[in-house]
């Protein structure tokens, strides 16, 4: 589960592709974030097995406490605006 204080935590593993496609974008957009790596942290792969119908799909996003599986960039921002302005970047 997510720290109260991780508005937007990135679960990731080293060598995914789509993980590392998907944190490139999300550096781009500077929006600010957290990553756990599923294989070096238990808590973080039960994560995301709870919300991945027991798969360690990776990217997961949560955002607020709403999860998305393999989440495009558009629908991270999405949630991102609706649930975790402050994660924007300011202007």
């Amino acid at each position: 589960m997510p720290n109260a204080g991780d508005e937007v935590v990135v679960y990731t593993r080293p060598g995914c592709p789509f993980s590392m496609k998907l944190r490139l974008q999300l550096r781009l957009t500077r929006l600010r974030y957290s990553e756990r790596d599923i294989w070096d942290d238990p808590d973080a792969a039960a994560y995301v097995r709870s919300v991945a119908d027991g798969n360690e799909t990776v990217p997961t996003v949560c955002v607020a406490g709403h999860a998305l599986v393999n989440p495009s960039l558009r629908e991270v921002l999405s949630l991102v605006r609706r649930y975790a302005p402050d994660a924007l970047p300011r202007r």
